[in-house]
């Protein structure tokens, strides 16, 4: 059997509550401009506000990829289409079980804490996998694709429900 390698990229969809800080964060740089305009030595709170808005901007523009290569899966959060930053990350022995979100397989999980790295799209295909992460269970929510799935369930087909 060869290598098997597959990335997959999930863009997570803007809430409200995201968009309400966006909104929130133009309006504060408008108020900060009166402000300047009112006072020209209070140029400062404007620039800060700015900075403050294109650094907070590219954190709420958040991308999912996962990577999957021989039993391993790793999921990485892009913030912005720049910074990159591995999140999660387990191998196919530390995996108890994936299904699909709501199935019976994941009633006796169900009050452990939860990771989402989901596009939160209504009509999405959500999927739950528990597994040991830096020493404790944790629920799993992604999406992951038909290739991603039948890769995991060669591996460990008794603890992969497709």
């Amino acid at each position: 059997m060869g290598d098997f390698y597959t990335e997959q990229l999930v863009k997570q969809k803007s809430t409200g509550v995201t968009v309400l800080k966006k909104a929130g964060l133009i309006v504060a740089i408008i108020i900060g401009v009166f402000i300047m305009l009112m006072n020209p030595v209070l140029v400062i709170i404007p620039a800060l506000l700015i900075w403050l808005a294109i650094f907070l901007f590219k954190r709420m523009d958040l991308e999912f990829e996962y990577l999957y290569f021989n039993g391993d899966l790793d999921i990485d959060k892009i913030m912005g289409m720049q910074a990159r930053k591995r999140v999660f990350s387990t191998s196919i022995k530390d995996i108890e079980v994936v299904a699909p979100s709501g199935s019976v397989e994941l009633q006796q999980y169900r009050n452990l804490k939860a990771m989402d790295f989901s596009s939160k799209e209504e009509n999405a295909k959500f999927y739950e996998m528990v597994a040991t992460h830096k020493g404790q269970k944790v629920r799993v929510i992604f999406e992951p694709n038909e290739k991603i799935l039948k890769e995991m369930h060669l591996l460990a087909p008794r603890k992969v429900f497709i």
